[in-house]
């Protein structure tokens, strides 16, 4: 697995308003701060989390493509700040995935086998009837039995604040998505606005 599997199409917004921004509580004329990352600046991201003084985080806004497996997603749903702006869905296409490339090495191709035949059934039962009742049993099942190494996609929102949240919660979590997406987070402008373990 490589980064690129988990995330994709970054950007990063507000970086130089929010190191403007982080200058304000010491300011009196605000004409003559810069963007300029100095070791205060720095000293203020890197505050324990809770602290407060790393509040400016919240202005660097980060957007990307995240593909997780059912498993990683329910994880990632505990941060109030990773907002999602749109999903891929099983609810609404899982008889329509090419299942071949749905599921990640982990899953064993038993379930998958299972996954197909139940998708074919539903599949062959629709052709002949749309108005079948055993269509909703039978989609409710595929739902139900679908393994949770499906990956899906969705459009994210965050920012750096939260990025440094997950980081430290996640560097060493033993699903490799979350070790991926602790790798890409170091290859973000600035990363040592949210961990020390970011080069400069």
């Amino acid at each position: 697995m490589q980064i690129s599997d988990v995330i994709s199409n970054v950007n990063v917004y507000g970086l130089s308003d929010a190191l403007k921004g982080s200058r304000y509580p010491m300011a009196t004329d605000l004409s003559d701060i810069s963007d300029k990352l100095d070791e205060n600046r720095l000293r203020l991201a890197q505050c324990a989390l809770g602290e407060g003084h790393d509040n400016f985080l919240n202005g660097i806004i980060v957007q990307f493509d995240l593909t997780f497996t059912n498993k990683a997603w329910v994880e990632a749903e505990r941060y109030h700040f990773l907002d999602f702006v749109s999903s891929q869905s099983t609810m609404h296409r899982i008889t329509r995935f090419d299942l071949d490339k749905s599921y990640i090495e982990y899953v064993d191709e038993r379930m998958i086998a299972i996954m197909k035949e139940k998708v074919a059934e539903y599949n062959e039962l629709l052709k002949k009837d749309k108005n079948d009742p055993r269509l909703k049993e039978l989609y409710l099942k595929i739902l139900y039995s679908n393994p949770c190494g499906f990956k899906l996609t969705a459009k994210m929102t965050t920012n750096y604040r939260q990025l440094k949240t997950i980081y430290k919660q996640r560097r060493n979590h033993r699903l490799p998505e979350w070790q991926m997406f602790c790798d890409w987070v170091l290859t973000l402008p600035h990363a040592e606005l949210i961990t020390k373990d970011a080069q400069n």
